[in-house]
């Protein structure tokens, strides 16, 4: 029998998180009792550009995001959103998370998580 991680993944983080984004590495600080996540948004083309031509850029700085706690931990995930430069334009865009959200039958905590990303 195989192991399916990212079903088993799922079960811990927001609801769709998992479609934009996808778990680097995570650690565990004994000595905080916290878990620590790493997170990294996929290369997908966002919505409102598709069609165009975009490079990717690499990432925003990271933003810590305090989630629910897990076994008596403290949670915490460090999430890095990606950027992509316009070939034509050269107008560095990046996915707008509140459209994103608006926009899809997400739960209203993985909406909460999106307008964390964006503070």
């Amino acid at each position: 029998m195989s192991v399916d991680y990212h079903n088993i993944a799922s079960l811990l983080f927001p609801e769709g998180l998992l479609d934009y984004f996808d778990v680097t590495f995570y650690e565990k600080l004994e000595e905080k009792e916290s878990i620590v996540f790493h997170l990294s948004e996929k290369n997908i083309q966002p919505e409102e550009h598709i069609g165009k031509a975009l490079i990717s850029k690499g990432f925003k700085p990271p933003k810590a995001i305090e989630d629910f706690p897990l076994r008596g931990n403290t949670v915490s995930l460090i999430v890095k959103c990606r950027k992509w430069t316009i070939k034509e334009t050269k107008e560095v865009v990046s996915r707008d998370w509140n459209l994103v959200a608006k926009g899809t039958r997400k739960t209203h905590e993985f909406a909460s998580f999106l307008k964390e990303i964006n503070r």
